[in-house]
């Protein structure tokens, strides 16, 4: 799945049933630069999200139906500490940590191509 922000261009594995979204990036030695991981969630509510056995440091985007960005959070690995979304999302974007910041992507910042993404 692509997902693109302003001019940047995101590889997202899509985490779109229970058993994906529970597993996340799990286990993973490392990540490409670009890549991520886009969780898609059956309704839109005030999701959380965990860093429970995962190796890699990760920021999270909290985005709303409309595929704006509410808020973004540093997650540290092994970490049990819940980053949540300030109002209620519709899908979570990782990657890896401190992407976003690099790149000047805040929130209010919209993502294209979530649009064709649908939980099973």
């Amino acid at each position: 799945m692509q997902l693109a922000t302003g001019m940047h261009l995101i590889r997202a594995e899509v985490a779109d049933t229970m058993g994906t979204r529970m597993t996340g990036l799990m286990h993973r030695q490392s990540m490409p630069q670009g890549s991520g991981m886009v969780f898609v969630f059956e309704e839109t509510a005030s999701h959380c999200m965990w860093m429970k056995n995962t190796l890699i440091p990760l920021s999270v985007a909290f985005i709303d139906e409309a595929g704006a960005i509410i808020n973004i959070a540093d997650m540290q690995p092994h970490s049990e500490q819940s980053h949540c979304a300030t109002r209620p999302a519709r899908y979570a974007l990782e990657m890896n940590q401190g992407w976003f910041a690099q790149r000047g992507i805040k929130p209010g910042a919209k993502l294209r191509g979530l649009e064709k993404l649908a939980p099973r």
